[in-house]
């Protein structure tokens, strides 16, 4: 029997590795192309782990899983709209418009640009002579003229044209948790009866693996609101718990989220303090100091550790789903890594396994002699 189960621990070799790699590379590349049903995808599963706990409890008090599904679906809806309820209370009535309060902004930002263009120009002749400050003040001048015409109406747009698909994200979720089980089951029955075991251990084991990841990342994202919110409060700009997780949860979408994040603490800051440049230059740092810790360790400890990865294969991963699959990949490719890790290996040790080939070999010519027995010579 010691020779039929493969150890837990056992090592995957580098042709297994490499089969990891090229298939979570191709699979990022098919969703790269179907990323309206990818994004709503993703997020109907994290809310699926997220109202999974309730919904089992209610299943070990008795209650059909159609009815747990409806019921928990429904509280959770209840409590989105009584939260936002709340928070519009609770927020008091901004005293400008949405769009006054945006080119408020924009201005404390511009000026904190044309501030730090001055003191280079001071410190560097050249960039005095290249006449630096005119050309980035007459294309920031032409950027924000048409800003508010075109560019917030393309990005407006652009929002409304993704609702549809993000409406699909609750209809999934509730789905997958009304008739997630007979999907398991259905993957189950098309399975030969030698492998039964294994498929339903390889089953729950891409279940935990998708279930520690999403843990992960919603303990990343409270990491990072933390400590971006501790930074900011320390610094003295205005609602630091808001910013940080707005930051927190741009940060989802690595590199290009950051550097929204960043862009938008920085426009805060300078709005805030417009005659002390040093609160800026402080929320600068500040934001590059989290998103390192959060790149090289934060997002280690929590989403490379939940899935059993590596640090270093974490990193690596993120950069090559980056430039796979551009922003989808650097959503994508640590939950796919996760998945398609959890296959190859088990499929791995199933292949290398000489008494499961064995045990093969010998159910086939069982089945031959089986089939033949009747048949005349």
């Amino acid at each position: 029997m010691a020779d039929y189960e493969a150890s837990p621990q056992q090592a995957s070799g580098p042709v297994v590795w490499s089969g990891i790699i090229a298939a979570t590379c191709g699979l990022l590349l098919v969703l790269q192309h179907m990323l309206w049903l990818a994004i709503p995808f993703l997020l109907a599963i994290i809310l699926y782990y997220l109202l999974l706990p309730p919904m089992q409890r209610l299943l070990r008090m008795g209650m059909g899983q159609g009815a747990a599904a409806l019921l928990v679906g429904s509280c959770f809806l209840v409590a989105m709209v009584l939260g936002a309820l709340a928070l519009n209370l609770w927020i008091s009535a901004p005293s400008e418009s949405w769009q006054d309060m945006l080119a408020r902004y924009m201005a404390g930002g511009l000026d904190f640009v044309r501030g730090l263009l001055g003191s280079l120009e001071d410190k560097f002749p050249v960039l005095h002579d290249m006449h630096l400050s005119q050309v980035v003040n007459a294309q920031f001048a032409a950027y924000s003229e048409d800003f508010m015409q075109r560019h917030l109406t393309a990005i407006v747009v652009s929002v409304a044209g993704w609702l549809p698909a993000l409406l699909l994200a609750p209809f999934l979720t509730f789905f997958f948790l009304r008739d997630g089980h007979l999907f398991k089951k259905f993957l189950a029955r098309a399975v030969p009866n030698a492998f039964f075991e294994r498929t339903l251990c390889l089953l729950h084991e891409v279940d935990q693996t998708a279930h520690r990841y999403f843990q992960g990342m919603l303990k990343l994202t409270v990491l990072d609101t933390a400590v971006l919110a501790f930074g900011l409060w320390s610094i003295g700009v205005s609602s630091p718990v808001l910013l940080g997780l707005i930051a927190a949860m741009l940060a989802w979408v690595p590199y290009v989220g950051s550097i929204v994040g960043c862009c938008m603490v920085v426009m805060v800051a300078s709005t805030d303090a417009p005659g002390d440049p040093l609160v800026a230059y402080s929320a600068i740092g500040v934001f590059i100091l989290v998103r390192l810790l959060d790149d090289f360790v934060f997002m280690p400890l929590t989403l490379g550790r939940s899935l059993h990865i590596h640090p270093l294969i974490t990193v690596l991963m993120i950069f090559v789903g980056g430039s796979v699959a551009g922003v989808a990949g650097l959503m994508l490719v640590l939950p796919l890594l996760g998945v398609v890790m959890v296959v190859g290996e088990t499929m791995g040790r199933l292949i290398t396994n000489p008494r499961l080939r064995a045990r093969h070999r010998n159910a086939r010519s069982l089945r031959e002699k089986q089939a033949s027995a009747d048949l005349v010579a």
